[in-house]
């Protein structure tokens, strides 16, 4: 008698990147997780500033400085997209739960307007912080 070690069956591949193409559901719901740790990352900097204004006006001077460079502005454009783009997707969910857009064309349509609301949205906030008229 021998023993053979067993051999194991061919299993098929649990569903991954390489196999599946993103569709915009799968993208856009990646996205709003990100805007969610984005917006965790903008209370860290919200409290920062908080603390800055209770530093007194020189703390205050150099945290407004740090701010007004172009990173600190790219965060802060980032931080307000992330918090309107979670803002329209949590309310695009919320329907969801009430039972509406539910089928597949209209899932897809929401998702384009809650990317584009989002990007009018701090569009317009920027325009506005920058004195534009509009």
């Amino acid at each position: 008698m021998t023993s053979a070690t067993p051999v194991p069956k061919a299993r098929p591949l649990s569903p991954h990147l390489q196999i599946y193409k993103p569709q915009i559901t799968s993208v856009l719901s990646i996205f709003h997780r990100g805007t969610g740790i984005m917006l965790a990352a903008g209370m860290v900097v919200l409290v920062a500033w908080l603390a800055a204004l209770a530093g007194g006006f020189d703390c205050y001077t150099a945290f407004v400085g740090y701010a007004q460079t172009w990173v600190g502005t790219a965060f802060l454009v980032a931080l307000s997209f992330s918090f309107f783009y979670h803002l329209c997707a949590g309310v695009r969910h919320l329907l969801w739960d009430a039972g509406y857009f539910l089928e597949l064309k209209q899932v897809y349509t929401t998702g384009r307007i809650v990317v584009l609301a989002s990007v009018v949205m701090t569009a317009l906030l920027w325009l506005k912080i920058y004195g534009v008229a509009l």
